[in-house]
């Protein structure tokens, strides 16, 4: 069984990338002027981002700088150990919804620390697959396409991420025991 799995996930790209050009030749489709195309339109979307981008870097970079995750980390790390929480998983919740790349490295020091096979790790490994990046998505994909009222978005974006990271909880304790 594993020698399947291990074979067509050694040949699934390479017959992808050999497929879809000769696919593309055999229905006369263009495929340098198709791709020169989809970069240009990458690249003015790429453009059309930046500002987005930008904006919420800076703005993650006030919201760590001032201390004001560290203050709304303190005020939950008590609630947290009373249901037996552990404590350091709590910025990983704050973390994640803004930065995909700042929760991953979070999650990896967290591993690096505590080990992949420790309650914390397979938390913060669950979270990490369970929740998404909803401040970023919102932020570069609705202003990249140009829309303005993204409240309702945003709120069920949270409101996903919070159960996400309470069913991680919920589901690592239930799989692994305490």
């Amino acid at each position: 069984m594993y020698d399947w799995i291990n074979l067509i996930s050694a040949w699934a790209i390479p017959v992808i990338i050999v497929f879809i050009p000769l696919y593309a030749a055999y229905r006369k489709i263009s495929v340098y002027e198709s791709f020169v195309d989809g970069a240009k339109d990458g690249f003015d979307t790429a453009i059309r981002i930046i500002p987005h981008l930008v904006g919420m870097m800076v703005a993650i970079s006030v919201f760590r700088a001032s201390g004001a995750m560290e203050l709304f980390i303190g005020w939950l790390k008590p609630l947290c150990e009373m249901v037996g929480v552990p404590s350091e998983v709590i910025p990983l919740a704050l973390l994640r919804p803004i930065t995909g790349a700042g929760s991953l490295a979070f999650t990896a020091d967290l591993i690096s620390q505590f080990g992949p096979d420790s309650m914390v790790g397979r938390i913060a490994s669950t979270i990490q697959g369970s929740t998404d990046t909803t401040l970023y998505v919102i932020t570069v994909y609705f202003g990249a396409i140009g829309i303005r009222k993204a409240g309702y978005a945003l709120k069920v974006g949270l409101i996903s991420d919070a159960v996400g990271f309470i069913a991680s909880i919920v589901i690592c304790f239930l799989v692994f025991g305490s």
